[in-house]
């Protein structure tokens, strides 16, 4: 959530920064200024009112000190009228406050001067590329019907289980993934993040807390008879774990890394490019959190970047890098960068991790501040990485590493997974 003092002392930069995003957030910004306007003003009123009533009762006690009953019982009529009408104002300020912060819970992160305007995914800008695309055989497969050959995801019993979207992993493909989650924490642990378990159903603090909740897409699975929600990344837990915290200086930088499951209603999502793994209802992925002090957190945010590549180098995979557009930027980020990996027997790019620095804007949410050199507090920055998901990472290494009769492991996975290839 953007911090009110910003917008009102640059509402000019805010509303042109946001207009990368596509959108005309001048009502927003003006409705937000006026509520803080009004809220200023009703604050102030209630500390006149509070400070008047403060004195006055210490005035009551020295007057019946001086024997002045009189005088003191009128002046006690006059301090209940004080505390009632203060008692009134702290209701109007109440409400004053609440409909600023539901206005400020509408207007999106302001994007990082470097990020491209543009309204959707075609305006994406690739930074860069890396890694040979195999020449496969025209009878290459796709990863569906790999899985099927031979035997290690069936996507017709999950829907048995569950529904569409929640496939079975069997075999060597469990070991597969198995080996995948294993071989990321190993990495982002050996890159100084600490592995943390965290649950997998948030309360409605923590949803709100790192931009997911309220839910604008329809993507969260609520629980609603305990008013819990299914994570859709472990970005939600691992951050709000720090919710309401005030760091020293010296806590930074705080790193974790976490592997869960995450679900994902991914409403409105239709047709062939989600077939298979390409869009799951509940997948694997292992992310990576970082909160930094302001002035580090880009050189963070490549130092992730670096992180990410690295795994893919070593997975001897095809990939790019985007940085996204204003338009295809999520409501939280202030920039991110997508890996894509490219499946071969699709002829597509498939995204397999998205890397963001937030600023301020969680940690605004969520009260995660630190305190500098001058003891004054300030907010934190955070950031997120997926490290990476594994659907669509698990599709590029099926049909990438495809060999007619069998399907190769990447060398870096044969210590985790035992065996050197399916077939």
């Amino acid at each position: 959530m953007l911090q009110v003092h910003r917008i009102r002392e640059e509402k000019d930069v805010v509303v042109t920064a946001l207009a990368k995003r596509g959108i005309d957030a001048e009502p927003l910004v003006n409705e937000a200024i006026r509520l803080d306007e009004e809220r200023r003003a009703s604050q102030a009123e209630l500390d006149n009112t509070l400070a008047k009533s403060n004195s006055m009762s210490k005035e009551i006690g020295i007057l019946f000190k001086q024997g002045k009953a009189e005088e003191a019982n009128a002046l006690k009529a006059e301090t209940a009228q004080l505390k009632e009408s203060s008692k009134d104002l702290a209701e109007v300020l109440q409400q004053k406050t609440a409909a600023l912060q539901e206005v400020l819970s509408q207007i999106p992160n302001v994007p990082h001067a470097s990020v491209p305007a543009g309204t959707n995914e075609e305006d994406n800008e690739v930074v860069f590329e890396e890694g040979d695309i195999p020449e496969l055989k025209e009878d290459a497969l796709p990863h569906w019907e790999l899985a099927k050959k031979y035997d290690i995801i069936d996507f017709e019993l999950g829907v048995k289980v569950t529904g569409a979207g929640f496939p079975i992993y069997k075999g060597k493909g469990a070991k597969l993934q198995r080996a995948l989650i294993a071989y990321f924490l190993d990495k982002n642990t050996q890159a100084g993040y600490t592995e943390m378990q965290v649950p997998l159903l948030v309360n409605e603090a923590s949803g709100f807390g790192t931009g997911q909740l309220p839910d604008k897409e329809g993507q969260m699975y609520e629980l609603e008879a305990d008013n819990l929600y299914l994570i859709p990344t472990a970005e939600v837990p691992i951050t709000n774990m720090l919710r309401d915290v005030i760091l020293k200086e010296s806590d930074f930088p705080i790193q974790y890394t976490g592997y869960t499951p995450c679900f994902r209603r991914e409403a409105g999502s239709y047709g062939a490019h989600v077939r298979g793994l390409n869009r799951l209802h509940q997948f694997d992925k292992v992310e990576i959190v970082r909160v930094e002090k302001p002035e580090n957190s880009y050189k963070a945010l490549d130092i992730m970047v670096d992180h990410v590549k690295e795994l893919l180098r070593e997975l001897k995979l095809p990939y790019r890098i985007l940085k996204l557009c204003g338009g295809d930027l999520g409501f939280t980020s202030a920039l991110t960068y997508d890996f894509e990996v490219y499946s071969t027997a699709q002829e597509r790019w498939l995204e397999i991790s998205s890397v963001s620095n937030f600023e301020t804007f969680q940690a605004n949410r969520i009260k995660l501040r630190y305190k500098d050199g001058q003891n004054k507090t300030q907010l934190a920055h955070t950031l997120n990485g997926s490290s990476l998901a594994l659907p669509r990472l698990l599709a590029g290494i099926l049909e990438n590493y495809q060999r007619g009769d069998r399907i190769e492991i990447p060398e870096v996975l044969r210590p985790y997974t035992g065996f050197d290839s399916i077939s």
